[in-house]
């Protein structure tokens, strides 16, 4: 590894060098703090946490592990209308499922206090001033980016008068919207923030956490760099979005006269496609019913990844690959995919389950007669052990693995072609049963007995097809739910929107290992994919199974 490269013991995160270490690497050389680097990760409790958050969670806190400094987790909760507890306890919960741990817990709303001690201050510097225009008035005043914006008629009111009118906006005495307090920055600014932005805000809405002690909350865009400097934050590592804003979160610290002030830094956010990373929509599609809630696994929710059976090291590996930069862009879900594949594949055991099942039936195999043979636990690795399946003479195959008219260069089973089923013999088809639709439904094959997996000699003779199969006498019938991409990009909008059709339900054929499997437990479907038994809907010997990822991949790395 490079020295500007760090692998952390506790997360098995590499993060390789980027512009923001390169920043804190010229501030340390420069003793620009007199403190140790300082980060924090602050989300809005006002949803779930999605994959585009982990990518902030993995910067915030592997930045300060890198230093050896100190990560805060903090609720930005300076609006109290779409604030919910349910919010709070769920952040938590992913983030310790990620791997990470916070220095502190802190709510922005305990700053309260402190944030209003500095509007004060700010009112009585003549850098603020009680306006009472209405929302409606303040923005059509702002200009355009061509045009200035045109100064509030309450912009030179005395301070001693803004002041008492904030002191009475605290005590109730005004109603949502009818007066705010504003900076006095610049009308003209050619930074539309900047253009006398409202810091302060009347609201009556019951708070998560203060409850009803205020009817009166900071913008964000004042809190944040308030809370930022309250905490000794060094280094404020925000989603590109934020870099107009940063002129105003300096300009708010500088008229503090904030020492050792932190810094803002952004980067570019992480876009996946054929998903929906916005709070705003995955709540709609939660509260309209359309999606299971929060937690369903279509969803690039932490929630729902963890529920669909995405590994934490599999996401994180995925977002430090990613990287750390300036320039927007827009990741196809494959990658993420190969990296929850790749960390799958040394983690789960094979198992034998037939999604759509076609009997074959192998007609001079004795009736009556069930033998156990070995399967590999783990498909071509002999080193993890076998467990043995049941054997008898009619059981289930996949639909895909019989054609009646082969395709060219197919080598499954097709009247008169040979096959080896895995772990047992080789079989000929012979013939076909249709249905009154002209749907095949039964194959009748016939076994060679010498052929039986791992006796001598059975492999005297190849075969090119090995085929699947499970014991249509013992099997289990599992429901596994089939899972596409959540949404698709529509070109007449040019916005992901959601798929109706992206989970498909089915009932399985499974050998009877996979009816004690606990919730929570992952498993490969041999040749079909990585499975998840359900947290949810799995009870004691009824698993419920989810796809987390088939086993081909359209995307690979760069090769190095």
């Amino acid at each position: 590894m490079s020295e500007n490269t760090v692998k952390t013991a506790d997360t098995g995160i590499t993060m390789g060098g980027n512009f923001i270490h390169d920043i804190i690497d010229q501030d340390l050389a420069d003793h620009k703090y007199s403190r140790e680097i300082t980060t924090r990760f602050p989300p809005e409790p006002n949803g779930y946490l999605h994959i585009g958050h982990v990518k902030a969670i993995c910067i915030d806190f592997g930045t300060a592990m890198k230093y050896g400094g100190k990560c805060n987790l903090r609720y930005d909760d300076t609006n109290p209308a779409k604030e919910e507890e349910e919010y709070v306890g769920s952040i938590e919960g992913d983030i310790r499922w990620l791997g990470f741990q916070w220095n502190q817990l802190n709510y922005a709303s305990d700053y309260f206090p402190k944030m209003y001690e500095c509007c004060e201050e700010l009112i009585r510097k003549g850098k603020a001033y009680a306006c009472q225009m209405t929302p409606d008035d303040i923005k059509n005043s702002r200009g355009t980016l061509t045009e200035p914006g045109k100064n509030s008629p309450y912009r030179d009111r005395p301070a001693e008068e803004s002041l008492q009118i904030f002191h009475d906006m605290r005590d109730g005495k005004y109603g949502d919207g009818e007066v705010c307090i504003r900076a006095k920055i610049d009308m003209a600014s050619p930074n539309m923030n900047m253009r006398d932005p409202v810091i302060y805000r009347v609201l009556h809405v019951t708070h998560h956490h203060t409850g009803d002690r205020w009817c009166v909350y900071p913008i964000y865009d004042f809190a944040h760099p308030i809370e930022d400097a309250i905490e000794g934050i060094t280094h404020s590592l925000c989603s590109l979005e934020f870099e107009d804003h940063r002129p105003l979160y300096n300009w708010v610290l500088e008229s503090l006269d904030w020492p050792e002030p932190p810094q803002q830094i952004e980067f570019a956010k992480l876009n996946l496609s054929n998903t929906i990373m916005s709070k705003r929509y995955i709540r709609k599609l939660v509260e309209s019913g359309v999606v299971e809630g929060w937690d369903d696994p279509r969803l690039c929710t932490i929630a729902g990844m963890r529920r669909r059976g995405y590994t934490p090291e599999g996401i994180k590996n995925f977002v430090m690959a990613v990287g750390v930069s300036k320039a927007n862009s827009n990741i196809d879900m494959s990658q993420l995919e190969f990296f929850i594949r790749d960390d799958l594949k040394d983690k789960t055991e094979s198992r034998m389950v037939v999604l759509h099942p076609l009997k074959l039936i192998i007609d001079n195999y004795p009736e009556g007669q069930t033998e156990w043979l070995p399967v590999e636990n783990k498909a071509g690795d002999e080193s993890k052990g076998t467990h043995e399946m049941p054997f008898s003479r009619e059981l289930w195959v996949e639909q895909e693995d019989f054609m009646e008219v082969p395709a060219k260069k197919y080598f499954r089973l097709f009247p008169g072609n040979e096959v080896r089923l895995k772990g047992a013999y080789f079989v000929t088809c012979n013939s076909v049963v249709k249905d009154e639709n002209g749907n095949v439904v039964e194959l009748h094959c016939t076994y060679d007995p010498d052929t039986k997996s791992g006796t001598p000699g059975a492999d005297a003779r190849k075969v090119k097809g090995t085929i699947h199969w499970v014991d249509a006498g013992s099997c289990i019938d599992i429901p596994v739910r089939e899972y596409g991409y959540l949404a698709q990009y529509n070109e007449e909008t040019g916005y992901n929107e959601f798929d109706p059709n992206s989970k498909t339900d089915l009932t399985a054929k499974a050998e009877p290992f996979l009816k004690e499997i606990a919730p929570g437990e992952r498993v490969q479907f041999f040749r079909n994919g990585y499975y998840i038994a359900d947290a949810v809907l799995s009870k004691p010997g009824a698993p419920v199974f989810n796809q987390i990822v088939g086993l081909k991949s359209s995307w690979k790395p760069e090769a190095k």
